[in-house]
């Protein structure tokens, strides 16, 4: 079916979908993707489905896949770290999302170039959509804290840069959380305002009962095309000018800038170790080194990374053995993962995990969890968390700012201030 508006289909089709108790989405917001095969995918409804904690969930899901071999979608929390290496999470978390959930839809809707179809279920679906009043919700005023204070945050970096300086690690991503209590917010109008204020080619909705997703993420953790590994890790962050001169210095900063660049290549070293484990020997190979991309609130400094996969790596496991993603990690990960957990004051869960989707041939695509409002509607707990590399160039208070600025979109979105 050709769509008039596509916007107005978006809204009218997210709409819905989340009258499911189970769906997701994952929006290309029209930017030129060589690996992408669809502008907007949304599955909705469950017509079987698995959750698994960390221990034997990857192994899970591959058995899930092999007897299915069908369209499934799902997410992949952080904490699956502790089932790929000796780790432990002991941090809170009041969220509640599983390590791993994925779902066989009944429905599945895409749309490319303009045109819709329906890959599973009726195609009288379209009309349907087609023919919905838009429903706009409303969310109480929310109040967003920090979970620790500038002066903490802070201190933690000056504790990095010691073991840095150790050679316990050359860089860790940390991150830190924001929170609000007794929210009732209504997740479709707040992820709208979300990808209007920040519109990215990774971004998503994911509901599971009473528990949301709602991302803004510019960055691919890892797909699989044919017999082809990509990995497009982020490492390095500019705020956009305020006039298209000072625009374009920034952007040449970023793009000289020696630190940023060494954040970059230790991470793509780090994933072009993890593509091992899934290729063919040689073949691994960095496609593109610091390349500058332009989103409405930063420039980010993105590689690419790629392999051939190995004829006798399941799918699955091509996607545990580079779990979780190095940009959100550190080099080397082990003990980076470590310091996360002793560092850090809040589980990570979703958040720096995957989200994304596996297809019948053994294709797949799943971006990090970065950008992102997670809503638990059952206890009203609402969280984001945002962080940065540091390394022992880092200064601690340039990198709060960083934090801030990732911050902003989220903020916008939900019209509120941050109290520090």
């Amino acid at each position: 079916m050709k769509i008039g508006n596509l916007v107005s289909f978006k809204q009218k089709a997210l709409q819905w979908a989340a009258a499911f108790d189970i769906c997701c989405s994952f929006d290309s917001n029209g930017y030129a993707d060589p690996y992408g095969r669809f502008d907007l995918l949304i599955a909705a409804g469950a017509d079987k489905r698995i959750s698994h904690p960390a221990g034997q969930a990857f192994g899970a899901l591959r058995s899930f896949y092999d007897a299915e071999k069908n369209w499934m979608f799902g997410l992949l929390a952080y904490d699956l770290k502790n089932e790929t290496e000796p780790l432990s999470s002991a941090n809170p978390d009041r969220l509640g999302f599983p390590d791993l959930f994925f779902f066989i839809p009944k429905y599945l809707l895409a749309v490319k170039d303009g045109v819709a179809e329906m890959l599973i279920g009726d195609v009288s679906v379209l009309q349907e959509i087609t023919a919905l009043p838009l429903h706009e919700g409303r969310s109480t005023p929310v109040k967003v804290k920090s979970k620790i204070s500038k002066a903490q945050y802070m201190k933690a970096v000056e504790d990095l840069r010691l073991h840095i300086l150790r050679g316990d690690v050359y860089e860790l991503n940390y991150c830190q959380e924001f929170f609000a209590e007794e929210v009732y917010l209504d997740p479709l109008s707040v992820l709208r305002k979300l990808n209007e204020i920040s519109p990215v080619p990774f971004s998503g909705f994911f509901k599971i009962g009473e528990r949301y997703i709602l991302s803004a993420s510019p960055e691919r953790f890892l797909c699989k095309r044919g017999c082809k590994l990509v990995s497009q890790p982020i490492k390095g962050t500019a705020k956009r000018g305020l006039d298209p001169l000072e625009d374009q210095r920034i952007r040449e900063r970023l793009k000289q800038d020696a630190k940023e660049q060494a954040e970059n290549v230790m991470i793509v070293d780090l994933v072009r170790n993890d593509l091992t484990k899934s290729a063919v020997k040689g073949s691994v190979k960095v496609e593109e080194l610091f390349g500058i991309y332009a989103f409405p609130q930063v420039y980010q400094m993105i590689s690419t990374v790629s392999c051939e996969l190995a004829a006798d790596v399941h799918p699955v496991e091509a996607v545990r053995n580079a779990f979780p993603m190095g940009s959100m990690t550190g080099a080397p990960k082990i003990k980076a993962m470590q310091l996360i957990e002793q560092y850090e004051f809040s589980k990570r869960g979703v958040y720096s995990g995957a989200f994304g989707y596996l297809d019948p041939a053994g294709d797949f695509d799943f971006n990090v969890v970065i950008r992102s409002i997670l809503y638990a509607a059952e206890n009203g707990y609402l969280s984001f968390q945002v962080g940065g590399a540091i390394t022992y160039a880092a200064s601690a208070a340039e990198e709060y700012e960083e934090c801030l600025l990732k911050a902003s979109a989220m903020m916008k979105a939900l019209e509120t201030k941050e109290e520090l």
